[in-house]
């Protein structure tokens, strides 16, 4: 069976770029890539075939003589030489092994430092806190860098070894079919060295668990969910390894007056109704201390609502300020004396459409769907 050209193979033009080369092959080697495909003997070939032409393609010398003679170029001992998982695709592989598995290959490296975790801590505030911003202190226990070892987890006056399995590279290839897999080395778990006497401080790691108080600034605005970074607060990084991030999460307790909705304040305000039936003005606590007054005109309905501007949050890292809404709700007297009730009844029969629009106007559309109805139904109030 001939041989397919390797241009074609691979999907791109004879004056294809080094760059243009390489991202078709791994486009093509992951979309073939037998893990991707376990079981399909096709996918398997194709994948051997996608490696032999990039093999070939990849080095200008080869490409060149393949170029002028072909296939002709690697048989019976001409140019090029053999074909297959050469030392060269060892790297090429993995650069796709991050794309197909989503993790690189090139993990560790010989130093044995390793970046210290992030770490989280839930923070609660009240409304007020997060209006006018604070300063608060914090108390977490994490790990942080060995004073007796300065970090190397090795005793003092010695110092970690190259691992002698790994060779430092803090990973070992193994062969597994017809390709090469890395993985981290079993000895070393990826540090690329090795303590003999480890310091006895902090049992060879470097660190050692303590509590720390830190200062977290709290800025004006902020909102349930915000996340606070401070950077190099987390844990201590292994063996002299750069720390990780604190993050504060933020979260707000719920208020007995407002309910916040991003900037703006929403509170809900009782009112009689006589203060609705003849208008006044009211005073209504502000989320800064101060009295907003409302102006509540004559015939105000319940529900209604007034806005009072620039008493709401203030917007995160700006500037601006959110308003604050004042929802009536107008209040039913309940225990009333025979005084109270009788005048309440003599202004039912003085009442009019007049002074009852909206009632009156919903008894007059009931009326009509009822006739409507032609039943010679009728409905009072």
């Amino acid at each position: 069976m001939s041989k397919r050209d390797y241009y074609e193979v691979l999907g791109v033009a004879r004056t294809c770029t080094e760059v243009e080369l390489k991202a078709a092959f791994r486009k093509l080697a992951m979309q073939h890539h037998p893990d991707r495909n376990p079981g399909d003997k096709d996918c398997e070939h194709k994948f051997k075939e996608l490696n032999e032409a990039y093999d070939v393609l990849k080095d200008g010398d080869k490409r060149a003589a393949y170029d002028r003679f072909g296939h002709a170029a690697f048989e019976q001992g001409g140019a090029g030489g053999g074909h297959g998982f050469g030392a060269d695709f060892a790297s090429t592989f993995s650069d796709i092994f991050e794309d197909l598995f989503g993790m690189s290959g090139r993990r560790g490296g010989g130093s044995g430092r390793e970046r210290g975790s992030d770490l989280r801590y839930n923070m609660e505030i009240t409304l007020e806190e997060a209006f006018a911003g604070k300063n608060a202190q914090v108390r977490i226990p994490t790990s942080v860098t060995c004073e007796v070892c300065s970090g190397t987890g090795a005793k003092a006056g010695t110092k970690p070894k190259t691992c002698y399995t790994c060779g430092g590279a803090g990973k070992v290839r193994h062969a597994q079919g017809f390709f090469t897999l890395e993985r981290t080395c079993p000895t070393c778990h990826g540090r690329g060295q090795v303590i003999d006497d480890p310091c006895s401080a902090c049992s060879g790691a470097g660190r050692v668990t303590r509590e720390r108080t830190l200062q977290v600034n709290i800025p004006a605005g902020v909102e349930d969910g915000t996340r606070i970074r401070l950077s190099g607060e987390g844990e201590a990084g292994v063996r002299g390894g750069p720390p990780g991030d604190l993050y504060i999460f933020l979260s707000l307790e719920p208020h007995e007056l407002y309910q916040r909705d991003g900037a703006d304040l929403h509170c809900r305000v009782p009112i009689s109704m006589v203060t609705a039936a003849l208008g006044s003005e009211i005073e209504v606590p502000a989320i800064d201390g101060s009295e907003a007054k409302v102006k509540i005109p004559a015939g105000t309905q319940s529900g209604s609502r007034f806005r009072v501007t620039g008493k709401g949050m203030p917007v995160l890292r700006s500037k601006q300020t959110g308003d604050l809404y004042v929802q009536v709700a107008v209040e039913t007297p309940q225990k009333l004396t025979k005084r109270q009730k009788e005048l309440l009844a003599e202004f039912e029969k003085l009442s009019s459409d007049h002074t009852q629009p909206e009632s009156s106007g919903f008894l007059s559309r009931v009326r009509t769907f009822l006739d409507g109805l032609g039943n010679g139904g009728s409905y009072s109030a």
